[in-house]
């Protein structure tokens, strides 16, 4: 029962978060670093090889792609709570 509130406490602390700066947040995360090519790619590719072994890549991974499954939630429960 208390895990139910805390993620109801959670969503609603995402509904709160203004969309646009959350996109360019989560455009940015994905392709930082800009140069030699991004991390996100990188980690993709070491995914894909099945070489994603050491710890510090798999955290990269979800640090780098944190800010786009948050722009899905918020654009998920913007568009539920717009269509009634």
């Amino acid at each position: 029962m208390n895990t139910w509130i805390t993620t109801l406490k959670m969503l609603k602390l995402i509904d709160k978060i203004p969309i646009l700066p959350l996109a360019f947040f989560a455009i940015f995360m994905l392709f930082a670093p800009f140069t030699p090519e991004p991390h996100l790619v990188e980690k993709a590719r070491l995914l894909a090889d099945g070489e994603l072994t050491k710890l510090i890549d798999i955290f990269d991974l979800f640090w780098h792609s944190f800010g786009i499954f948050l722009l899905a939630i918020r654009l998920i429960r913007y568009q539920s709570t717009n269509k009634s």
